[in-house]
């Protein structure tokens, strides 16, 4: 089946972090498969953390090794630095998906460096996963923070294009832009989508939006315009950065995948099957508020993702 749009899952590692409640590691296998079983292609599953930052992530071995052996899903795992592509590369994993804050204070808060030290990592990760061989993981460069800080209020845009600018210079096989704390607006993600864009050419730009403010979908909408073809999202719309103060969740992958497939663009994501994966979250987090509006409304009588698109 031809996809238009991928979307990729998230919650297992941006949703988890931000959470008390330990997800037993079964729990979240089942979500893992359930999610791969709808047409879910991509999953990053984990962050390789040291545990006792993030305890909830203490299991990152066997989950990555039981995403593997599903057939057909691309498995990622975000890293903060060189210590944990090293995990990601002996655990065989497809993506490692490295996070630098377009805001300096916020890189100082998230991952106790500065931007240029943060670069300068990236360099090493790259190197080292160019050394694993053909099978290495492919290395995506995160901007987050790209459309405002909790710390710092507004960021210089042209920061986001120049880093972007480095992130290739250095070797990325794919940059996410991330609206972390859900300062952007539907006119900042043209902008700096088309500005991003225009300077890494021919490589993947990804989208990783927050719904902080209600924009998360406009937002969507408006990096379609600009030519994005690839966004993160959370199933029930949960998580935000640990180290991002007002953060909260992402935008709802549920609604996400409608809005692509109303609009005639191919996922290849199954909604209602989607839909029930929630239960096995519900189940395993009983005090978790999950979010969504197609959850909650159902799909329209009679809907069908066909009648969005060309003959």
């Amino acid at each position: 089946m031809t996809i238009d749009v991928v979307v990729r899952e998230v919650g297992m590692r941006d949703g988890l972090q931000s959470i008390p409640d330990i997800m037993p590691t079964a729990a979240k296998k089942a979500w893992c498969s359930a999610e791969a079983a709808a047409g879910m292609p991509e999953i990053e599953v984990t962050s390789f953390v040291p545990p006792k930052l993030l305890p909830q992530l203490a299991d990152a071995g066997e989950i990555v090794a039981h995403a593997l052996a599903i057939p057909g899903l691309t498995v990622a795992a975000l890293i903060p630095n060189l210590k944990g592509a090293e995990r990601g590369v002996a655990a065989h994993v497809h993506k490692l998906n490295y996070v630098m804050s377009v805001s300096e204070g916020h890189n100082l808060s998230n991952v106790r460096r500065t931007t240029a030290q943060s670069m300068e990592d990236f360099a090493r990760v790259v190197d080292l996963c160019r050394a694993a061989g053909p099978q290495r993981p492919k290395v995506v460069g995160c901007l987050a923070t790209a459309f405002g800080c909790t710390i710092e209020g507004k960021v210089d845009e042209e920061r986001v294009r120049r880093f972007a600018a480095e992130y290739v210079e250095a070797g990325a096989d794919e940059i996410i832009v991330a609206d972390t704390v859900g300062y952007g607006n539907p006119a900042a993600v043209q902008r700096i989508f088309k500005a991003v864009i225009a300077e890494v050419g021919k490589l993947p730009v990804a989208a990783h939006f927050h719904d902080t403010r209600g924009l998360g979908l406009a937002n969507v909408h408006a990096a379609i315009e600009a030519g994005v073809r690839a966004f993160d999202a959370s199933l029930g719309g949960f998580g935000g950065c640990p180290y991002a103060p007002g953060a909260t969740g992402n935008i709802v992958m549920e609604d996400l995948v409608f809005l692509c497939e109303s609009m005639g663009l191919r996922t290849g994501v199954d909604l209602a099957k989607l839909v029930a994966v929630r239960e096995i979250v519900k189940q395993a987090l009983p005090n978790l508020v999950l979010y969504g509006n197609l959850a909650k409304a159902g799909l329209p009588k009679n809907f069908s993702p066909q009648l969005g698109r060309a003959a």
